[in-house]
C-alpha cells in the first residue's frame, strides 16, 4: 500500500510539472521548446498572448479527475467556465492524445510538442479560448456566466454521465452563474446524470479581488448549504490528497444518491438530494513567477494575464522566464525524443474514458431523429379559409404533447420556458408530461413531478445554458418566451451562433439538432402589459448573426404554424426563431400551401383574387400573423372602395429567405425568383411585424428597393387597444390602403381622380377610431367583429 501511494503522489506531482510546463511555455515559445539550450530573444514569440492565473488550478482539476475517471472508469464530461484557460485543457488533451487524434501532427514528442506550442495565439492555430475545434468542449467560455447552466443541460436525460464543471470565481460574480446554481433543484437524479460544481477561488480577477476570494470558509460554506449543496473547501497544504480524497468521496455520493432515487418506488417520500460540490482554493498563477522586479506575482492580479509582457526584447523578462519554465525541469520528464516518461502518464485514462474523447462532447455521434407526429391531425381545414379563429400557439402545444409521448422512451426533447407556459397557452403539454421539480412543494401547485420535462425557471440566461447543454450533447428543444425578454439571451444566442460557425471547420463535429425558439405574447398584443413588453428587437439581433444557418418564420396561421415547426424540428445545425401571437386569428392556408411556402418561404396567396394577383397595381406584402390579418382587411376595404383597385398579396413566412438565404436555399433578393413574387414597375407595400429597418437592409441594394414602402414597429406603444397598436405604428387597415392609394394613384389615372375622396374616407375612420377608443375603452365594432369577405373573382 505504501509504494501505491507513493507511485500515485509522484505521479501527482510529476504530471503536475509537465503539463503546466506544456502550458506556459505554450504561451511564450516559438523555439527551444524543452530548453536543451538557453533561453534566447529568438526563442521567443514576437506577440506573446494568452492568459496564465487561472492555468494550474484547471490543470491540478482535470489531472485529479484523469485520477478518479482511472480509478473509477467513470464517465465524465468536463464544461470549463474560465475560457482564459485553454493552455490548460490544451496541455491535457495533449497528454491524454486526445488532441493527436484529431490533429495527427501532434504526437507526444518533441516535434509535435513544438507544434503546439508555436500554434497557441499563433495564425491559424489555436485561439486563446477554447473553441469548437478543442475536443471534449461544449463551451467557449469567453463570454463568462454560462458554464454551470450548460454542465446541468448536458446532465439531463444522461442518466450514467458526471459533468464536471469549473466555476472561475470571478465568472461567480455573473447574473447568469448566480441564478444556474439553482438548477439541483430540477436535476432527477433517477433519471439524470451529475453535475460536480468545482468554483474555483483563486482569488482575483483582471484587477481586482474577486467577491467569492474575499469569503471566509465559513460564509462560503453557508451560502451554499443555502442552495442545496454539499460543500467541500479545499485549501492548504497537501492539496494533491485533499483532492484526491474528496473527489473519491464526492463520486460515492453521487452514486449513493442516483441509486438511492432508482431504488425508490414512483409516489415515495420526495427528500431533496444534497448533490456534493467541491470549493478549491488555490493562489492565482500558481506554480508561476514568484516575484519580478520586487513585486508579487503569484497569487495576486499581475499574474492573470501574462506575466511577462516583454521577454524577447527585455533582458530581465527573459531571464526571468527561463527561471520560471526552469521550475518545472521539463527534462527530467520527457526522454531525448521528447516524450514523457511512462511514469508521467500511468494514471491517464485510456480510450474513450479520456475527457477530450466523450462521446457527449460529440453530439452529433449520439444524435438520435425526434418522432414528430402527422400534421393532418391539427390541420385547419381548407373549407374554414377566411371563416375561424384559432389561437396558433394552443394548438401548438397540442402538437407538442404529442411529440412530448412520441419521444417518452428516448427522453430526448425538453421545453424551455420562464414561467409562461400557461401564458403562451402552450398548456396542453401538461396532458402528455409535467413540469420538472425536485424540492418539495405545496399540494396544490400543479402539474409537477421530478421526471417532467418542461423546463421552468424566471432565468432566461438558465433556460439558455440548460437548452445549450442539452442539444450539443446530441438532444431536442424549444425554448418559449415572451417576444419582449428574449432579447435578455441575445448575447448567449451571439456565442452560440459562433459555436455552430466554427464547427462546421471539424468534420468530426458531426450535426446536432437546431436550436428552436418560439417568441409569443408578441408586442402587438400587450395591450394588458404595456410599452415595457414591446420589443421585437431579437428578431433583428439573430438576423445580424449568420445568415446561411439562422432563420426567422413568420407563421400566418395555425398550418404555417405547424408545417413551420415540422422543418425547424427537423432542421440541424441551425438557430430557428418562430415569431407569432397567441390570440385567436384569422386563419388563411391549408396545410398543402403551408408546407409549399416553407419550401420557399415566400407565397403568393393567389387564391384571394387570380386575376388581380396576376396583374396587379400594386403588391401588398407581409410578414407576422397581426400584419397579415391588418393586410387581409385592407384588401377586403380596398374592393368595397374600388373593386379595380387590384392587388397582389404575398406573404411572407421567413424571412431570411427574402433577403439572406440559408443553406437550403438561395435569397430571393439574389435571384430572378424575386420578380415571379414581388412582379416589375409596380409599387411594394411591406407590412412588418418587427422594426422597418430590418426590411430595408434586407432589400438594400437589390435594384428594385426604391419599390418598397415599409410599415412596422415604430417604438410607440402604451396600454392601449389592441387595433391602436396597429394605428399608433401605422400598420393598421387604413395606413396601409392609404399609403397603396398614394403609390398606384402616381400612374394610374382612375386611382388618382378618386385618391381625394378615399383619403379622406380612411382619415375619417381613423378620427373616428380615435375618439371611439377614448370614450369606450375597446375597438370599434367594425374592428373587433371583423371576418373575411371572401374569395373576390
Amino acid at each position: 500500500m505504501r509504494k501505491f501511494f507513493s507511485k500515485k503522489y509522484r505521479w501527482f506531482e510529476e504530471y503536475f510539472r509537465y503539463v503546466n510546463y506544456i502550458a506556459a511555455a505554450m504561451l511564450y515559445l516559438q523555439d527551444n521548446f524543452l530548453l536543451r539550450e538557453p533561453l534566447k530573444p529568438e526563442h521567443i514569440k514576437p506577440r506573446p498572448l494568452g492568459h496564465w492565473g487561472t492555468v494550474p488550478g484547471l490543470s491540478f482539476i482535470y489531472m485529479h479527475l484523469n485520477y478518479l475517471i482511472h480509478k473509477e472508469k467513470a464517465d465524465v464530461l468536463l464544461v470549463v467556465g474560465p475560457g482564459h484557460g485553454a493552455p490548460a485543457i490544451l496541455a491535457n488533451l495533449f497528454a491524454e492524445k486526445s488532441l493527436q487524434k484529431y490533429y495527427p501532427k501532434l504526437k507526444l514528442d518533441i516535434k509535435g510538442t513544438g507544434a503546439l506550442l508555436k500554434s497557441f495565439s499563433w495564425p491559424g492555430g489555436f485561439p486563446s479560448h477554447l473553441f469548437p475545434g478543442v475536443p471534449g468542449s461544449i463551451l467557449e467560455g469567453g463570454e463568462l456566466g454560462y458554464s454551470l447552466s450548460t454542465a446541468y443541460g448536458a446532465a439531463f436525460d444522461n442518466p450514467n454521465l458526471i459533468v464536471a464543471c469549473v466555476v472561475g470565481d470571478g465568472e461567480a460574480e455573473t447574473g447568469p452563474l448566480a441564478a444556474a446554481w439553482h438548477s439541483n433543484k430540477f436535476l432527477d437524479p433517477a433519471t439524470c446524470g451529475a453535475v460536480l460544481p468545482i468554483l474555483h477561488i483563486n482569488g482575483y480577477k483582471i484587477s481586482n479581488p474577486t467577491i467569492f476570494g474575499t469569503m471566509s470558509d465559513h460564509e462560503i460554506e453557508l451560502y451554499f448549504r443555502g442552495l442545496g449543496y454539499e460543500t467541500f473547501i479545499i485549501g492548504g497544504g497537501n492539496m494533491h490528497g485533499k483532492m484526491e480524497k474528496t473527489l473519491s468521496t464526492c463520486y460515492r455520493k453521487i452514486r449513493a444518491i442516483q441509486k438511492t432515487a432508482r431504488s425508490t418506488k414512483p409516489g415515495g417520500k420526495n427528500i431533496p438530494p444534497r448533490w456534493p460540490m467541491i470549493v478549491l482554493r488555490t493562489k492565482k498563477g500558481w506554480t508561476g513567477l514568484k516575484t519580478f522586479l520586487g513585486k508579487e506575482i503569484e497569487g495576486t492580479w499581475r499574474s492573470h494575464g501574462m506575466p511577462l509582457k516583454n521577454p524577447k526584447t527585455n533582458y530581465k523578462e527573459l531571464r526571468a522566464l527561463e527561471e520560471w519554465l526552469g521550475y518545472y525541469k521539463i527534462g527530467k520528464l520527457v526522454d531525448d525524443r521528447g516524450r514523457p516518461l511512462s511514469r508521467v502518464l500511468r494514471y491517464i485514462p485510456e480510450g474513450n474514458l479520456r475527457m477530450g474523447l466523450n462521446r457527449h462532447a460529440l453530439g452529433g455521434n449520439v444524435y438520435k431523429p425526434l418522432k414528430l407526429p402527422g400534421l393532418r391531425k391539427f390541420e385547419v381545414k381548407k373549407d374554414l379559409r377566411g371563416k375561424c379563429n384559432r389561437s396558433s400557439t394552443q394548438i401548438i402545444g397540442e402538437y407538442m404533447g404529442d411529440i412530448f409521448k412520441l419521444n417518452a422512451k428516448a427522453k430526448n426533447f425538453r421545453l424551455m420556458c420562464p414561467d409562461e407556459i400557461e401564458s403562451n397557452k402552450i398548456d396542453a403539454i401538461f396532458k402528455a408530461t409535467d413540469r420538472a421539480y425536485v424540492w418539495p412543494l405545496n399540494a396544490h401547485d400543479m402539474h409537477f413531478s421530478r421526471s417532467g420535462r418542461a423546463m421552468e425557471i424566471l432565468s432566461e440566461h438558465t433556460l439558455q445554458g440548460w437548452l445549450q447543454g442539452y442539444l450539443l450533447t446530441g438532444r431536442h428543444g424549444l425554448f418559449s418566451t415572451y417576444e419582449a425578454f428574449a432579447t435578455i439571451v441575445a448575447s448567449m444566442v451571439d456565442q452560440y451562433a459562433k459555436f455552430l460557425k466554427q464547427s462546421r471547420r471539424f468534420p468530426w463535429r458531426k450535426e446536432i439538432a437546431s436550436l428552436n425558439y418560439l417568441l409569443t405574447s408578441v408586442g402587438w398584443r400587450q395591450d394588458h402589459n404595456g410599452y415595457s413588453h414591446q420589443n421585437p428587437s431579437f428578431i433583428s439581433n439573430v438576423l445580424e448573426k449568420h445568415g446561411q444557418f439562422c432563420s426567422v418564420y413568420f407563421p400566418a396561421d395555425v398550418n404555417s404554424f405547424l408545417a413551420i415547426m415540422e422543418d425547424c424540428f427537423r432542421r440541424k445545425n441551425s438557430i430557428n426563431v418562430i415569431a407569432a401571437g397567441k390570440q385567436e386569428l384569422p386563419q388563411w392556408v391549408t396545410l398543402e400551401e403551408a408546407r409549399e411556402q416553407v419550401r420557399v418561404g415566400v407565397g403568393v396567396w393567389d387564391w384571394i383574387n387570380p386575376a388581380h394577383a396576376k396583374n396587379p397595381d400594386v403588391v401588398l406584402a407581409a410578414a407576422g400573423d397581426h400584419m397579415t390579418e391588418e393586410c387581409m382587411a385592407a384588401i377586403d376595404i380596398m374592393h368595397e372602395l374600388m373593386p379595380a383597385f387590384k392587388i397582389r398579396f404575398v406573404n411572407v413566412s421567413e424571412l431570411t429567405a427574402l433577403g439572406m438565404g440559408d443553406e437550403r436555399r438561395p435569397c430571393l433578393m439574389c435571384t430572378g425568383d424575386f420578380y415571379k413574387y414581388f412582379g416589375r414597375n409596380v409599387p411594394i407595400v411591406f407590412s412588418f411585424h418587427g422594426y422597418p429597418d430590418v426590411i430595408k437592409k434586407l432589400t438594400w441594394g437589390h435594384p428594385d428597393s426604391s419599390r418598397f414602402s415599409i410599415h412596422g414597429y415604430l417604438e410607440e406603444g402604451t396600454t392601449t387597444t389592441p387595433f391602436n397598436m396597429q394605428v399608433l405604428n401605422k400598420t393598421s387597415r387604413y395606413h396601409l390602403c392609404m399609403d397603396m392609394i398614394g403609390r398606384v394613384a402616381h400612374k394610374n389615372k382612375k386611382v388618382a381622380a378618386e385618391k381625394n375622396r378615399l383619403m379622406k374616407y380612411l382619415q375619417g375612420k381613423l378620427d373616428q377610431h380615435a375618439d371611439y377608443i377614448v370614450k369606450n375603452g375597446h375597438d370599434m365594432m367594425e374592428i373587433e367583429q371583423w371576418q373575411w369577405g371572401g374569395n373576390r373573382k
